[in-house]
């Protein structure tokens, strides 16, 4: 950790990075990326400098708060899937998955006794689902960019919505949020394209940016719908009992 102008900032080393960089997560925390051997003062020294740019960055997150809803699982409550909401249907008492069946989200009614178990299964849907979905679009993408195509996997990343992770002699690995897949396609279509850039570049430097922009030259607009709509995905959470 780092304390810099009364702001506390978590550091996460890495090998591969050659620049600083600051991102705020989705629960308002602050993470300095740093290169292996950056000395505190160079640290501290950004962070100063980017101290306009990061002010701003509350600020809008202070207008615009997270609306991340709660479902009870209850019949005719509405999911979404890329993009799209479909009602919730209790199905049959022996049915133990969820299926998209006939425009409706069907999940069987001894899980919804169970609000723990329905959130398990729901969430599970997703993975899998957004697995198969994400498999099918990663070779084009990493052909249209030029890049080597990483494993991908789908599942909870915390305050991220994707991440990549270099491998030891291997492709590497792109991680998916499972929550990522409420989203519209091209929204999803994004946040590949954004780790792919990272299977070159590291960081989010101006080279970066140029190249996901040659993939995506409306990128900057996606983001800013990814910022808005993110914010109000269901993140898993259920009421809890009294």
């Amino acid at each position: 950790m780092i304390v810099v102008g009364g702001r506390e900032f978590r550091v996460v080393v890495s090998e591969r990075r050659r620049r600083l960089g600051l991102t705020v997560e989705r629960d308002g925390s602050l993470v300095l990326r740093a290169p292996q051997g950056c000395d505190a003062e160079r640290a501290e020294t950004f962070l100063r400098e980017g101290e306009t740019w990061l002010a701003d960055k509350l600020r809008r997150r202070e207008d615009h708060p997270s609306a991340h809803p709660v479902r009870e699982f209850r019949d005719g409550e509405t999911f979404a899937y890329l993009g799209r909401a479909y009602r919730l249907q209790i199905g049959g008492e022996g049915q133990a998955t969820v299926r998209l069946v006939a425009g409706r989200m069907v999940i069987g009614e001894g899980l919804v006794r169970d609000p723990v178990a329905a959130r398990r299964a729901l969430i599970g849907w997703y993975r899998s689902t957004g697995q198969r979905w994400a498999q099918g679009r990663l070779q084009p993408w990493a052909a249209r960019m030029e890049v080597r195509e990483p494993d991908v996997v789908v599942r909870d990343v915390g305050n991220r919505w994707g991440t990549y992770r270099q491998g030891h002699g291997a492709r590497g690995t792109m991680a998916l949020h499972w929550a990522l897949f409420q989203l519209p396609a091209h929204l999803v279509d994004y946040v590949i394209a954004h780790e792919l850039a990272h299977t070159r570049i590291p960081g989010h430097g101006a080279d970066y940016w140029s190249l996901l922009r040659q993939a995506i030259p409306e990128c900057e607009e996606r983001k800013t719908e990814l910022d808005d709509l993110g914010r109000r995905l269901w993140l898993g959470d259920f009421p809890e009992k009294t």
